[in-house]
């Protein structure tokens, strides 16, 4: 059982079965659906953004887009699900954790959930 100390998601620009996802701006452009311009310049949130793990580049999120843009973030985990993108929750002190996408919440035929 996970303990409850604060954790974010991580999506790697890898499938599940090791093949390279392209195109490789995809980290960006998902980014950039919370992102906002400041001085011409695209700004990323706190809540949705590009990071670093093992000096690979990452598609971050923030728990707290799950609770102020719920929407957005099932829309990015659902990209993450369908293209079979390996996501991961990075704990504070650095731990990661195979995370499996709620695929079963959610019957995408009908759109109702399905226990």
């Amino acid at each position: 059982m996970s303990d409850p100390m604060h954790f974010r998601y991580l999506i790697e620009s890898v499938t599940k079965s090791g093949a390279r996802f392209r195109p490789s701006d995809w980290i960006d452009r998902l980014a950039s659906w919370d992102a906002t311009f400041d001085l011409h310049r695209l700004v990323f949130s706190n809540r949705l953004h590009p990071a670093s793990l093992d000096g690979q580049k990452v598609l971050a999120i923030e728990p707290e887009l799950q609770t102020q843009n719920p929407a957005m973030f099932d829309s990015v985990l659902q990209f993450a699900e369908r293209n079979n993108l390996k996501i991961h929750k990075q704990y504070d002190d650095g731990r990661l954790e195979d995370y499996e996408a709620r695929s079963a919440s959610v019957d995408h035929q009908s759109g109702t959930p399905s226990e």
